[in-house]
C-alpha cells in the first residue's frame, strides 16, 4: 500500500489538482487512480492554461479548431471538455463503487463572471450539460455575488465546488448556501441523495499572506493560522451538517458538501513540503494536491488523523489573531480578490494561447 493509499484510511479521499491531455493519454492518471487512491481530479484556468502551453497534445486539435470556431472561449472549450469527460470517465469506477461520494472531475465557470450570479448560473447549467457525466463537479467562485448561484445551482441538481473561499465568514456563507439549496430542491419534490458537492479552502495563500506581519507581532503563531482555520471550519462543518437542522434533509438522502483543502502546495521553504496534507486528514473531507505535492507525500508524507486534533489550540490561535488587530474575514476578502484576479490573468492568457 503506497503511503498516499494510506490517506483513505482515515476516511480522506486525495484528489489531484492537475489535469492535461498527456497525463491522460500517457496513463499517469490511471496509474495514480489504481495505485495511489487517487479519487478525483480538479482543474482551473492556470492548469489547462499551463497544460495547453507545455503539451504538445493539443497542438493538432487546436490548430483545426482555429479554423472550425471562431470565439476564444468556444474554442477553449472545445479543446478540453473532452479532456474534462476522459478524465470522469476513467474514474467513473470509483465514482459507482463508492455510490457516488467519489470520482468527481471539476471543471470552473469562466472567472469573468464572478460577480454575476445570473450569468454564472446560466454558465453553470450550460457546461453540466455540455460534460454530460454524473460525476462532473461546476466550480463557482465563493463571492458574494455568487452565493445566489451556489444556492440556486444545488436547487438543480448540480455537483458544484465552490472555490476560492479563505475565511470562516466565507465558509460559513458557503455552508448556508449549500443547505438552502438542498432544502429548496428538496420542498420542491425532486431527489436530493444523488447532489454532490465540496468547499474549496484555500490554506497556503493564507499562510503566505500572514506571516510577514506574524513574524516580529507573533511569532508563534508563523505557518499556523491556515491549519487552525481548517480544523475550526471542520468543526462548524460537524455542528452543521451533524445537527437537527440538517436532520431532515440527511432523512432524505441529501449529503453535506465536504470540506475540501486546496492551495496546499507549501510556498515557504521553511515549512514541510507536506504539512498542509499530513496535519489536515480526516474523516469526510478531501485534499487536492498539485503534482509536486503529491509526489512529496509518496516519498516521505506520513498518514494519520489529525484534522480533529488540539482544536482547542487552533482556536486559541485564533483568538490571538484577532487580538492582535488582524481581521481573518477582511484578510479573506483580499486574499479572494487576488485569487480572483490570478484566474483572469491565466484566463486571458490561456484565450490568447488558443487564439
Amino acid at each position: 500500500m503506497s503511503r498516499l493509499s494510506r490517506i483513505a484510511d482515515f476516511g480522506q479521499q486525495v484528489w489531484l489538482d492537475q489535469l492535461s491531455r498527456q497525463l491522460l493519454r500517457g496513463g499517469r492518471l490511471r496509474r495514480l487512480i489504481a495505485e495511489d487512491a487517487i479519487a478525483g481530479v480538479t482543474s482551473n484556468p492556470a492548469i489547462f492554461q499551463q497544460a495547453i502551453a507545455e503539451d504538445p497534445l493539443y497542438q493538432e486539435d487546436l490548430a483545426r479548431l482555429r479554423a472550425a470556431e471562431p470565439a476564444p472561449e468556444r474554442r477553449f472549450e472545445a479543446l478540453v471538455l473532452p479532456d474534462i469527460r476522459e478524465a470522469c470517465d476513467l474514474l467513473r469506477p470509483r465514482y459507482d463503487e463508492s455510490r457516488g461520494e467519489a470520482g468527481y472531475v471539476s471543471f470552473e465557470v469562466s472567472p469573468r463572471l464572478a460577480q454575476d450570479a445570473d450569468a454564472t448560473l446560466a454558465e453553470a447549467r450550460r457546461l453540466w450539460a455540455a460534460i454530460d457525466r454524473p460525476n462532473a463537479m461546476i466550480k463557482i467562485p465563493a463571492t458574494r455575488a455568487c452565493l445566489p448561484a451556489i444556492r440556486d445551482g444545488v436547487a438543480a441538481g448540480i455537483n458544484i465546488n465552490v472555490t476560492l473561499i479563505f475565511s470562516p465568514r466565507q465558509l460559513d456563507a458557503v455552508f448556508a448556501a449549500f443547505r438552502e439549496g438542498l432544502a429548496a430542491r428538496h420542498a420542491a419534490g425532486l431527489p436530493v441523495a444523488g447532489l454532490r458537492g465540496v468547499a474549496s479552502v484555500f490554506l497556503s495563500r493564507v499562510d503566505a499572506r500572514l506571516d510577514p506581519r506574524l513574524a516580529e507581532a507573533a511569532p508563534a503563531l508563523r505557518g499556523s493560522i491556515a491549519i487552525a482555520s481548517a480544523r475550526a471550519g471542520y468543526a462548524r462543518w460537524q455542528a452543521v451538517f451533524g445537527g437537527d437542522d440538517f436532520a431532515a434533509l440527511r432523512a432524505a438522502g441529501a449529503r453535506p458538501p465536504s470540506c475540501l483543502w486546496a492551495s496546499t502546495g507549501t510556498k515557504d521553504p521553511a515549512y514541510s513540503d507536506v504539512r498542509y496534507v499530513e496535519e489536515l486528514i480526516g474523516p469526510g473531507t478531501v485534499n487536492t494536491v498539485p503534482a509536486a505535492t503529491l509526489e512529496a507525500f509518496a516519498d516521505h508524507g506520513e498518514a494519520a488523523e489529525t484534522l480533529t486534533r488540539d482544536l482547542a489550540t487552533a482556536r486559541r490561535r485564533l483568538a490571538e489573531l484577532a487580538e492582535l488587530g488582524i481581521d481573518l474575514d477582511a484578510e479573506g476578502e483580499v486574499l479572494q480578490e487576488e485569487g480572483l484576479a490570478a484566474f483572469d490573468r491565466a484566463f486571458d492568457a490561456l484565450l490568447e494561447r488558443v487564439a
